[in-house]
């Protein structure tokens, strides 16, 4: 069956993942607990489908991981009227548009910035981290390192968000980051990047709180909200987070 394919290459990925990416989560982790802990921030930002969402504001999930949300809207409630075909534009093909983020954004030297794109090839991530680099920040990429491979830089600079960043931690997708053959359609089904991000996401999780807690530090973490005395434990931890920034 489909899904039982899907099953094993899952695993294959996910097991990749452990086998090539294991020390780097460690050095990431460990630089992050090591600035959490002299009062530096912890920023995410995804381009993609899914790690300001999984890894933010979850239960067991760490407090000192903040999103940075980029929200534009343009209302114009003209009648309908017909008109050629219109590429999109997206914020993450604008040039200049990482100044006005990083302009807007609570961000400051020292800062740890995790940048999510699958392919790492668009002009706002590189941007992003190369702007965020000369800021003096940790810049951590979260892509596909094959993929990106195969695509061409549209920054400037040439680079992909594996080569702008400061460290990589890759999902371990493959070009096109599709897993399961359907012959029938003539491509494959299923793609590994959120989940390959995600165990990831996690694994740095489970590092910052470790090499936090060899400091001697108590990490703020949530717990489910529907657990017993929910509120009064979340509480003191949001205040302890508050307090110390970890």
């Amino acid at each position: 069956m489909l899904m039982d394919n899907y099953f094993r290459e899952m695993k294959n990925v996910l097991e990749k993942i452990e086998n090539t990416q294991r020390q780097a989560i460690i050095d990431v982790g460990t630089e992050i607990a090591k600035r959490l802990s002299c009062g530096s921030a912890w920023h995410i930002i995804d381009t993609g489908h899914m790690l300001m969402y999984e890894c933010v504001g979850r239960t067991g999930g760490m407090m000192a991981l903040k999103p940075i949300k980029i929200t534009c809207e343009v209302n114009n409630p003209v009648r309908y009227r017909p008109s050629p075909a219109r590429g999109v534009t997206g914020y993450d093909s604008i040039p200049g548009f990482a100044d006005f983020v990083l302009g807007r954004a609570n961000v400051l030297s020292g800062d740890i910035i995790m940048i999510g794109s699958v392919s790492g090839y668009n002009y706002f991530p590189v941007d992003l981290a190369l702007k965020a680099n000369e800021l003096g920040c940790m810049t951590v990429a979260i892509t596909s390192v094959e993929y990106s491979r195969n695509l061409k830089s549209k920054h400037p600079s040439g680079k992909r968000l594996f080569e702008a960043c400061t460290y990589c931690l890759d999902n371990c997708s493959d070009y096109g980051d599709t897993l399961v053959d359907v012959p029938e359609l003539g491509q494959k089904i299923c793609p590994a990047s959120g989940i390959g991000a995600s165990y990831v996401m996690w694994a740095v999780q489970c590092t910052v709180v470790e090499k936090l807690i060899e400091m001697g530090l108590k990490p703020s973490v949530y717990i489910s909200n529907h657990m017993p005395d929910a509120a009064r434990i979340n509480g003191e931890a949001l205040a302890n987070y508050e307090r110390n920034g970890f």
